[in-house]
């Protein structure tokens, strides 16, 4: 596979997604915690976990099937999921909702990456 110039090293991955996954999962604990009727939390969280299955599916997608234009396609996917996630949440907790910020910003820098090397390959 080749990739572009800006592609991080491998090394930096687990622990992004280390410090992703804890602020996710404070994230939702706020949401399920919230004085929020049990609808609210039920949607939010529902749509929370959508986007979290998108998200690992992504990864067979890309590296176990090497479907680089669709993975870009399903990542925007993913990042639409969330935004809807990031309003729900807010309207519940405007802290979850923040707290998902290096996420959706993951999720840009990971869709730029995707699709150049969906270019590039």
């Amino acid at each position: 596979m080749n990739k572009p110039f800006f592609a991080p090293p491998a090394i930096l991955f687990p622990i992004v997604w280390t410090i992703l996954y804890i602020l996710m999962g404070i994230s939702s604990y706020l949401v399920y915690t919230s004085s929020a009727t049990k609808e609210d939390k039920k949607t939010s969280l529902t749509f929370y976990g959508v986007q979290l299955i998108l998200n690992s599916l992504w990864t067979l997608l890309f590296f176990r099937f090497n479907l680089y234009l669709f993975s870009y396609i399903w990542i925007l996917l993913i990042i639409v999921f969330l935004g809807i996630t990031m309003y729900k949440f807010y309207k519940i907790k405007p802290l979850s909702a923040f707290l998902q910020i290096p996420y959706l910003l993951w999720l840009i820098f990971a869709s730029i990456l995707n699709f150049s090397i969906y270019i590039l390959n």
